[in-house]
């Protein structure tokens, strides 16, 4: 998630894992989403219904533009945890059944400029609520140089550019290359691989897990190239290992 984002529950349960925390929500429920995460999301339907999310992303462009309307300004670093389950008021449930129509009407001409009002509307409703979003909602610093072994070590399994892992650990991808040279000895896309396939070994061998229940969330994109880059590295197949 590379913008703050507002996730309003339709229908079904939503559940989003980080590195760092686990949360779900259900009908009816609203959970605001700190920038520059990695993420899984699971979304399940219940009792025969049809999963409904209504997903608000609230970019850096607008929400620098409210800062400036409102006067806002923000002298301490947000230190709460990066996902927050809003809760519930008047005002923000009216919000919630207000935004459904723009969503199941996505092509109306009203859509577009209407919207945007919407989702100046959201965050204003947000900081009323909770006021000490405002520090989240309204950092524009970059992200902060990281610690990068601690951050790999829990994010290697997600499939994303490694410009984006570069992105996320406030570093030019060239300083990421960089560093990542000197605290891991290699390249970090082999260190990628090396990584993913070192798990999968693992969790066959030790959690009995089928290949093809983990090659996606270990960051592979298909089953047959987790196979031969599985076998490449350890001499037989996942298959065959998990004999």
């Amino acid at each position: 998630m590379e913008h703050n984002t507002l996730i309003l529950q339709v229908s079904g349960r939503f559940s989003l894992e980080t590195a760092t925390q686990k949360v779900s929500m259900g009908a009816g429920e609203m959970l605001l989403v700190q920038k520059n995460q990695l993420g899984e999301i699971t979304k399940t339907p219940l009792d025969g219904e049809d999963y409904q999310t209504i997903v608000i992303c609230l970019q850096e462009d607008m929400l620098r533009t409210i800062a400036l309307e409102e006067q806002v300004e923000t002298g301490h670093k947000y230190s709460g945890p990066p996902n927050v389950l809003i809760p519930g008021n008047d005002f923000l449930r009216a919000f919630f059944q207000s935004v459904i129509p723009y969503v199941r009407n996505p092509h109306e001409a009203v859509t577009t400029s209407l919207g945007m009002l919407k989702v100046k509307e959201a965050v204003h409703l947000l900081m009323h609520a909770m006021p000490e979003l405002e520090e989240m909602l309204f950092d524009f610093s970059e992200p902060y140089k990281m610690d990068l072994e601690k951050f790999m070590l829990s994010n290697f399994h997600y499939n994303v550019p490694v410009e984006k892992f570069a992105r996320l650990t406030g570093r030019s991808l060239a300083g990421f290359k960089r560093d990542f040279q000197r605290l891991f000895g290699m390249s970090p896309r082999h260190w990628l691989q090396e990584r993913r396939l070192a798990e999968a070994r693992y969790l066959i061998e030790t959690k009995n897990k089928k290949p093809s229940a983990i090659y996606l969330d270990l960051g592979f994109e298909s089953l047959s190239h987790f196979s031969h880059s599985f076998k490449k590295k350890f001499g037989k197949a996942p298959t065959e290992w998990s004999v």
